[in-house]
């Protein structure tokens, strides 16, 4: 059993409301003049979580400290439905008063290879370097059904341990090609949570946590930041299979 802080919530509202007090009371440990940086995860429940934080916190956090990167994004322009940009922009990003200049969108519209090397610049230029390596404040990981996360599937896991910070990879099924952060930078953040609902998840999170042998084939259950501080934020139905005695 692995000793990650499992924190399990009833409705994604309490889940908002979890993140903006941390992330608040980050801010008021940072000097006043320092940014705390925050990777992003596309998918069905940061869309949600999103939303509540922009309907009911969007004052509540004061935005111009804050830079928000993304952990991965689809090949497609920064208005296609499919993007995570988009999803971001439209749920969350239109909403708050956040400076157009704290924003690093990975651009899917350009050429894969080229934009994993621009973005990996601009996490070297814009991130506190640890151990020689960017180092986000906050990244936000989601649990793809097949183990992925971000967008490092279990056919390419060797992406995981590139060398690079960025790299393409490709989905195993639709093909279309994506950028992704490494394990490098993943396992290189000062704090890393998972955030997911589903039952549907249940299964690969207990096989995670419980370090089952198969779940070695998953590229989330490498995720283990030098930091020791991994966060399960995951709501009931994606925890029915967890042992109450390791909840927190």
């Amino acid at each position: 059993m692995r000793n990650d802080k499992i924190i399990i919530f009833d409705e994604i509202n309490s889940a908002a409301e979890n993140a903006v007090n941390f992330i608040n009371s980050k801010l008021k440990e940072l000097p006043t003049n320092h940014f705390y940086s925050i990777a992003l995860s596309g998918g069905t429940t940061p869309k949600k979580l999103f939303s509540i934080v922009s309907e009911k916190y969007s004052d509540k956090i004061d935005w111009s400290r804050i830079h928000l990167f993304w952990g991965d994004e689809r090949c497609v322009p920064p208005d296609n439905e499919e993007s995570n940009y988009r999803m971001t922009y439209e749920h969350l990003l239109k909403h708050i008063n956040i400076p157009e200049k704290n924003i690093f969108r990975i651009y899917g519209e350009s050429e894969p290879e080229i934009e994993a090397k621009r973005y990996s610049e601009i996490l070297k230029q814009n991130l506190t370097i640890v151990n020689g390596i960017p180092s986000f404040d906050l990244i936000i990981l989601g649990l793809g059904e097949d183990g992925h996360t971000a967008s490092i599937f279990p056919d390419q896991l060797k992406l995981f341990y590139a060398e690079d910070f960025c790299v393409t990879a490709v989905h195993p099924i639709t093909k279309q090609k994506r950028i992704s952060i490494t394990g490098k930078i993943i396992n290189n953040a000062d704090k890393v949570v998972f955030l997911i609902t589903g039952e549907n998840k249940a299964e690969k999170i207990f096989e995670i946590i419980n370090e089952k042998e198969n779940a070695k084939n998953y590229p989330a259950y490498f995720v283990n930041p030098i930091s020791k501080k991994l966060v399960w934020l995951i709501d009931k139905n994606a925890a029915r299979l967890i042992d109450p005695a390791f909840i927190q």
